[in-house]
């Protein structure tokens, strides 16, 4: 065998080699084919192949963030609002990743998207924007019932950003304003009413007892006396001068 022969056959057993051995991370597995038949899933670390034979589908397992781009919804409603939102999700099973489905990438963004629009479709927008924990739970759920059959695990969606209409911002803020005010007026009139319920309970208590009423009467004229003021007009209640008009007229009067 020549040099040049000894060589060449010293490079097809390196490339032979070096397609034959696979090295695996932690969080990353094999999903192997002999002659297109699946036998197993290998790893972590050191994967031996048989050349030619075998192939491999590297898998990673860590959590995917994937984000779902603004979709267009109708609410029940009939309000026409923007929504994105974010999908948590891991690989479980590498092997039905791999068969089940061409691109589960692609295949649970697809998912995500439609389902974002059914399930938002179906609330009302106050609902949409006071309840999103809510949304969220359902889409999380319905979601990953869908992607189950692929050996993804979906963890948490979280609704990111509900972009509204100016014109429905406006008589958001409008409805706001109302609200604000009538709770107003609600407390507004509860101190009215317990204002007045006090005064019923001290004029029935100053009614008993008149000695009470003229003190508080005289109590009055002491503050109102303290006052710089030039000039004081205020009432005096008969029964106080009652006396002094009976000294002026004799007895046959």
């Amino acid at each position: 065998m020549t040099g040049l022969g000894l060589y060449v056959v010293v490079f097809i057993v390196v490339m032979l080699l070096a397609s034959a051995i696979r090295i695996l991370r932690e969080y990353e597995r094999g999903v192997i084919f002999r002659l297109g038949r699946l036998i197993g899933v290998k790893g972590p670390g050191l994967i031996l192949l048989i050349p030619i034979v075998d192939k491999m589908a590297k898998v990673g397992l860590r959590v995917v963030t994937m984000d779902v781009p603004p979709q267009d919804v109708i609410t029940r409603d009939n309000v026409t609002v923007k929504v994105n939102a974010v999908v948590y999700f891991r690989v479980m099973d590498p092997a039905r990743a791999i068969v089940e489905v061409e691109d589960f990438l692609y295949a649970t963004s697809q998912i995500a998207q439609t389902t974002l629009r059914s399930v938002l479709g179906e609330a009302e927008l106050d609902e949409l924007l006071a309840e999103r924990d809510k949304m969220n739970t359902k889409l999380q759920e319905i979601i990953d019932e869908e992607t189950d059959p692929w050996g993804i695990k979906v963890s948490m969606v979280e609704i990111k950003h509900v972009d509204i209409p100016v014109e429905m911002q406006r008589a958001i803020a409008r409805q706001a304003e109302a609200e604000r005010e009538r709770r107003a007026k609600v407390i507004h009139s509860e101190g009215e009413l317990q204002a007045a319920d006090k005064l019923s309970q001290a004029a029935k208590i100053l009614a008993a007892e008149p000695i009470s009423l003229q003190l508080r009467f005289l109590e009055t004229l002491t503050k109102v006396g303290a006052e710089n003021n030039s000039t004081v007009i205020f009432p005096v209640p008969i029964d106080l001068l009652r006396p002094f008009l009976g000294l002026g007229k004799g007895p046959g009067v």
